[in-house]
């Protein structure tokens, strides 16, 4: 890749060119410059609009590099030219005068070849443009680089002198330093735009819509209201006390206040929400209640801390431990962390929290919109949710799509200091949120919410239909959960059972591991909830990055570390204490399922087998009424893939993890924004390697689950039902989706839209073909708002 366009995938923060002979080149001079850079790339950060941004560049830039002249030229996606933004040198009335298109111009020679433009005489270039207004006639030497973000050139930064000199290597590598860096920065600042909430949003208006995650499918219309956190509970700093006791009497009583609290909120969601739905908010006093939450402040404060500094130590301990886990599920964990240290925290600072109105048609906009902000508005006075931090897996995307609300999460780029009161589209399907939306845009997704409604009402007539396609083929769909609360009863949702139960949380809300007694009751409430439909339990799969905090493990590559079954096996004391309170868990249920997660050999599932079996017979003499459950193994790495038949031998079904299987085989990281248009699990090698593992499986007359983020996706579904797979387990928020799509297909018309795509070269042309085929069945409005 060209240097420029590699470096154009950096953000905001300072990186150096990984060239090894700009790097050898680089002196004393150099060296300072970068120095310069870096403070450069820190006002542009802090610049409060567009145009301070810019003045900052040009005349440090100017400085730094010690030219005649320091210009920027951005690109107008509306009219599709270049504009002088900013300049010092040129005759400043020029700015915002000067337009080029990217076939006019040296600037607009760099912008289209997206690559840097070196010349000592620019006037005898065939390119050449003069523009009488900037007075550069003046100037011979001209260097332009492109500003390039996320492969896109958003402009030119341009510098220039009197002299006929070609700039020397030194000076080209450290403007396409500084471009590559400013790139972040201006898209920060473009966003952000005037200094006004009108000019902001006029700004974002003439623009095209911002983009985040999908959290909740739906669209939602309505008006901003921006929340902050309670609390800054990060700003808060230890300070020593002599009355320990009134500290901790202070503590107690705040925590006493929050705790009230929360059962308000599960009062005033009962009509909204189903029982085990609301019962998120019984987690958050379950966490209240806990040893290390309550037992590890007072311990903080009885050792001399004040109650907000011991307070603030235990809330960062464990959103930690949290943040650095593997699953993104339970890395959101930590949000829910923060969101009670805050709540508690306030009730120290503030016994009467002030209480907002909130308009009709309400979207919650903020930094980072906790599951109790949303609970905190009335439910017919909310629209939807915008929130800059966080994914489809936090609480508040989990409530918003048990609400029927739709999220758009992870919208880094909104302005949300500016947005309160502003009109506001937010389109939970793909992500986009648009600003002050025009009357078109406005009218348009008017039209499509009122088909959605429609869509929906007829979707839940579906529950308690049998999910077969047309040709009678039997699918039955399950649900994934993390919590007990996240635990969503069958006769709402429809599920057939639970797929994945992920069994980590009693590890993590404790400071040691649980006990057999503490597990085996916490997995009776998952086994009862369902019976006598199937619980699928994966053992303990922690390790790596996803390191429990007395259990602390340190790897340079965790993703590929100690982890999953590999931890569980070193240290067989731990899975038999597990595997023991799951049996006991079962008596008189007899609906447990077993699931090892992170197989990569034969020999670890002997192993595992061995010590279930062992624990099954060591009950058995303990007198207790076990049964040997069904064992399954866990395909999420591609060693698994190509021993499929051989693992299939050994166990009664086998779950694929497309989350982690599509990350591995594609080396892409899903959690970094840098790579994440790549993680696709429509890729081409990705069906390739679920069709290996579904044929090799059957072959060995064993089931096949698919357990990942593709169950819940219609596209990818339909791709899964052609290549035969025998259940599907997701959010129970999609269920009815997918249940209307398998119900509209046949085996045989599936397989026809595999064996099409499978002759396609990426993952776009795969996710082309198999939406026209949902269109042309009449279910376009699974992939997008609207019919």
């Amino acid at each position: 890749m060209h240097a420029a366009a590699a470096a154009g995938q950096a953000g905001p923060g300072l990186i150096l060119l990984a060239r090894a002979p700009a790097r050898a080149s680089l002196n004393r001079k150099g060296y300072r410059m970068l120095s310069v850079l870096r403070s450069i790339v820190q006002e542009v950060n802090a610049a409060q609009n567009l145009d301070q941004a810019l003045y900052i560049i040009v005349q440090r830039v100017k400085e730094a590099l010690d030219v005649d002249v320091s210009s920027v030229y951005l690109a107008d996606p509306g009219t599709c030219e270049l504009v002088l933004l900013a300049t010092d040198g040129l005759d400043p009335k020029s700015v915002g005068r000067v337009r080029l298109t990217w076939d006019q111009g040296l600037v607009g020679l760099v912008a289209e070849r997206a690559e840097p433009v070196n010349l000592g005489n620019a006037p005898e270039h065939a390119r050449y443009l003069y523009f009488a207004e900037t007075g550069e006639e003046r100037y011979h030497a001209f260097l332009g680089v492109p500003v390039i973000y996320n492969r896109k050139v958003l402009g030119v930064l341009v510098v220039q002198r009197h002299s006929e000199a070609r700039f020397d290597e030194d000076t080209v590598t450290l403007l396409i330093t500084i471009a590559a860096q400013l790139a972040g920065a201006i898209v920060h600042a473009e966003v952000t735009g005037g200094v006004s909430t009108i000019q902001a949003a006029k700004r974002v208006k003439d623009s095209r819509p911002l983009h985040g995650q999908p959290g909740a499918p739906g669209v939602a219309i309505g008006t901003a209201v921006v929340i902050h956190p309670y609390a800054d509970i990060n700003g808060i700093p230890d300070r020593k006390v002599g009355d320990s006791a009134a500290e901790q009497e202070r503590f107690l009583a705040a925590v006493g206040m929050v705790r009230r609290d929360i059962r308000e909120m599960i009062e005033r969601m009962n009509d909204s929400l189903p029982a085990a739905d609301n019962a998120l908010f019984e987690a958050y006093l379950l966490m209240l209640d806990s040893d290390s939450f309550m037992g590890g402040t007072l311990e903080r404060i009885r050792s001399g801390n004040w109650a907000p500094g011991a307070l603030r130590q235990t809330i960062q301990e464990h959103a930690r431990a949290f943040e650095s886990m593997e699953d993104p599920y339970l890395r959101e964990r930590a949000q829910d962390v923060r969101d009670l240290g805050r709540r508690v925290l306030q009730r120290m600072q503030d016994d009467t929290p002030k209480k907002r109105s909130y308009p009709k048609d309400t979207i919650l906009v903020g930094e980072e919109i906790t599951a109790s902000m949303l609970a905190e508005v009335a439910p017919g006075r909310i629209a939807g949710v915008v929130s800059v931090r966080g994914s489809r897996t936090s609480h508040t995307a989990i409530l918003a799509r048990a609400l029927g609300i739709p999220a758009v999460m992870g919208t880094s780029d909104l302005p949300v200091s500016l947005l309160d009161g502003c009109a506001i589209i937010a389109d939970g399907y793909t992500g986009r949120v648009y600003i002050n939306p025009s009357s078109a845009v406005s009218l348009e997704y008017i039209r499509l919410r009122r088909e959605e409604a429609e869509l929906s009402a007829g979707l839940k007539g579906m529950r308690d239909l049998v999910c077969e396609t047309t040709d009678g083929i039997r699918m039955p769909l399950l649900a994934n959960t993390g919590l007990v609360s996240d635990i969503r009863p069958s006769m709402t949702s429809g599920a057939e059972g639970i797929g994945l139960y992920r069994t980590e949380f009693p590890f993590m809300i404790r400071e040691r591991f649980p006990g057999e007694e503490e597990q085996r009751q916490v997995y009776r409430q998952v086994l009862e909830s369902f019976a006598p439909r199937p619980v699928v339990m994966r053992t303990l799969d922690v390790g790596g990055d996803k390191a429990l905090p007395y259990f602390p493990i340190q790897e340079d590559n965790p993703f590929l570390g100690w982890r999953g079954i590999r931890i569980t096996l070193d240290h067989p004391e731990i899975f038999l204490v597990q595997i023991r309170a799951m049996l006991r868990a079962s008596i008189g249920l007899d609906n447990l399922h077993l699931l090892l997660p992170m197989v990569s050999t034969v020999g670890e599932v002997d192993e595992a087998l061995a010590l279930v079996r062992r624990a099954h017979g060591e009950l058995v003499e303990e007198g207790e009424a076990v049964k040997m459950p069904r064992v399954g193994v866990m395909v999420e790495v591609p060693s698994a893939v190509f021993q499929i038949e051989r693992l299939a031998r050994r166990v009664d079904f086998l779950s694929i993890g497309t989350n982690d299987l599509t990350q591995y085989l594609l080396a892409v990281d899903r959690n970094n924004p840098r790579v994440a248009d790549l993680y696709d699990s429509l890729h081409p090698a990705v069906l390739r390697a679920l069709m290996q593992v579904i044929e090799g499986s059957h072959r060995q007359g064993k089931p096949v689950s698919v357990c990942g983020e593709m169950a819940g996706e219609p596209l990818a579904a339909l791709l899964l039902l052609g290549m035969g797979v025998d259940s599907l387990s997701m959010s129970a928020s999609s269920l009815l989706r997918i249940k209307w799509l398998v119900r509209s297909f046949s085996q045989k018309e599936a397989r026809s839209v595999l064996r099409k795509v499978m002759r396609k070269e990426s993952a776009a042309e795969v996710r082309d073909a198999v939406t026209k085929a949902v269109e042309i069945a009449g279910l376009g409005g699974l992939v997008r708002a609207g019919k």
